[in-house]
């Protein structure tokens, strides 16, 4: 199980290598919140999303001698294994659904990773990614449900303990875009222990809120399909085997947002904030602007954890009335 130090020395290892993303304000998002609203910016990280964290950390710590590295991903944990096995020197092998958005398949290859594409509906990824490994000799780096991986997630956490400070916040709510719970459970430990006046929220899309669900009912709860969501980067099977006991530790109630609450949200990042969304990567700012009631204290935390996003699906947001 990742730990708190486990976090601290994912800091240092990465320091210098993932980008320290800013934490932004909007005086129009705080009159839509009814609160103050402090944004940290994830999706301006290395590759457009979080995902590079933790990936860069868990190569980091593959011993001497690996051969290459294979991973399962709808593209942003794509992106992420591609750019830091390609800064490690190694060999990259990525298992993508066939219908993930063409820029973040598009950007895979162009990292330097082989694409093995596949049906979402009727494969199984973690079985094509075992035969892969198994076949080629290489390691698989799951996108959540590695301890590495979530402590490089994690580092996220111990910046916005850090820059909320300076905005002189000590208590508030962290929503948190929400898949399979690396992101989520890594930034709930770092909150922790660094800052225990913040709790974690995860933020899910309806229909796919297995994260929600499980902390509910108190066992891991798993999705009935895997397709009907725009939000590609967090619709997942079911909580992670070692992210789920975190997220039950340390996490507040999920957060359930719609499509469309996904999407305007996107085209307020980018009025008020300049930022480009792709949707799983507006799910907590679209938590936090339109389900309000949800949230406690005067302030709130929310994590914009992609940008990785097609043309046409960002001029669909723009439209939006």
């Amino acid at each position: 199980m990742s730990t708190y130090d486990d976090i601290r020395n994912a800091a240092r290892v990465l320091d210098g290598v993932a980008r320290r993303t800013p934490m932004l304000t909007s005086p129009f998002l705080d009159e839509m919140a009814g609160r103050r609203v402090l944004v940290k910016a994830e999706c301006l990280q290395h590759t457009g999303s979080f995902k590079y964290r933790g990936a860069s950390y868990a190569i980091s710590q593959l011993p001497e001698g690996t051969r290459g590295v294979i991973a399962y991903s709808s593209g942003n944990h794509a992106q992420g294994v591609a750019a830091a096995a390609a800064r490690a020197g190694l060999s990259a092998v990525i298992v993508m659904p066939a219908n993930s958005p063409a820029l973040k398949i598009d950007n895979t290859r162009a990292l330097g990773a082989e694409v093995v594409l596949y049906d979402r509906a009727t494969e199984d990824r973690e079985a094509i990614g075992a035969r892969l490994a198994d076949a080629r000799g290489l390691t698989l780096i799951k996108p959540y449900d590695n301890p590495h991986v979530i402590a490089g997630q994690g580092t996220t956490g111990l910046e916005i303990a850090e820059q909320a400070a300076e905005y002189g916040v000590s208590q508030a709510d962290v929503a948190v875009c929400c898949g399979g719970g690396g992101l989520t459970s890594g930034i709930a430990l770092a909150l922790a222990g660094s800052a225990p006046g913040f709790r974690a929220r995860p933020c899910e899309p309806h229909a796919f809120d297995d994260v929600t669900r499980s902390l509910a009912s108190g066992r891991i709860e798993r999705n009935a399909t895997m397709l009907g969501s725009i939000c590609d980067a967090i619709v997942t099977p079911q909580p992670g085997d070692l992210t789920f006991p975190i997220m039950v530790a340390h996490c507040g109630p999920g957060v359930v947002v719609t499509d469309d609450e996904c999407l305007d949200a996107m085209k307020h990042a980018f009025l008020r904030l300049k930022l480009v969304l792709e949707p799983g990567g507006a799910a907590a700012l679209a938590a936090v602007l339109f389900h309000a009631d949800a949230f406690e204290g005067d302030a709130v935390i929310a994590v914009t954890t992609g940008g990785n996003v097609d043309p046409e699906m960002f001029d669909r947001a723009l439209a939006r009335p």
